[in-house]
């Protein structure tokens, strides 16, 4: 690999592997970590670029993240894991489920998307006109060229089909916020193609996980351990 991923592990037990969402690192997952680490290993990733992982110079696409977590999953001897992503994350967890079945033990995916247009218009809009003017300023500054880059992974991935969602072979929780900026139906669009899958809906908006842990944490360890 071209890069070596951050990460924090702590506990023990089967392997959880947390993957925070866009612009964000592994620190998202501060309310799940100490709770998690009573009944699994956890270990919570930077993703390629983000907090104190290199960029590298392989693409920036969610499709190379998930990759990237198969190198990190092979560097460390884990055969399979359970998987929680969140946002961005989520769409990483996702498309490795599909890739590499035989890896994932349980899936969690919350608030992933399969394309662009599952997000609600009044937040995809202003990523849009704000990933036309970062593309301008691209070339001036590697950080320009970050930024442009993490705003194009929100409008340009990951492009999932749902029929694509059949080869995924773990038993998964769909979860989102009740007000989530990734549209309803179209979380129970994703629900719908995954075989053996559950759908839960929580109080709250797209930050469920950090903002209201206690729900969260409970609902992941509940599904986790039935």
């Amino acid at each position: 690999m071209d890069i070596e991923h951050y990460f924090t592990e702590t506990g023990n037990g089967e392997p959880l592997i947390l993957l925070h969402g866009n612009g964000e690192d592994c620190g998202y997952f501060q309310g799940q970590i100490e709770e998690f680490s009573n009944l699994y290993h956890v270990y919570a990733i930077d993703t390629r670029g983000h907090g104190r992982t290199p960029r590298g110079d392989k693409p920036f696409t969610i499709r190379q993240f998930a990759d990237d977590l198969l190198g990190f999953m092979d560097n460390h001897q884990i055969n399979r894991a359970h998987l929680l992503g969140f946002s961005d994350g989520g769409n990483i967890a996702m498309i490795f489920a599909i890739r590499y079945p035989d890896r994932v033990n349980r899936l969690i995916l919350n608030g992933a998307n399969l394309n662009p247009m599952g997000v609600k218009r009044f937040t995809q809009i202003p990523i849009e006109i704000g990933y036309k003017f970062a593309k301008k300023y691209a070339g001036k500054s590697d950080s320009a060229r970050l930024n442009a880059e993490m705003l194009g992974l929100m409008v340009n991935d990951p492009n999932v089909e749902p029929e694509e969602l059949v080869k995924i072979k773990a038993k998964t929780l769909v979860i989102a916020g009740t007000k989530d900026m990734i549209k309803k139906e179209h979380t129970r669009l994703i629900a719908s193609h995954i075989p053996d899958s559950e759908l839960v809906f929580l109080k709250g908006n797209h930050f469920i996980a950090s903002k209201h842990p206690d729900e969260f944490n409970r609902a992941v360890l509940q599904f986790l351990r039935s």
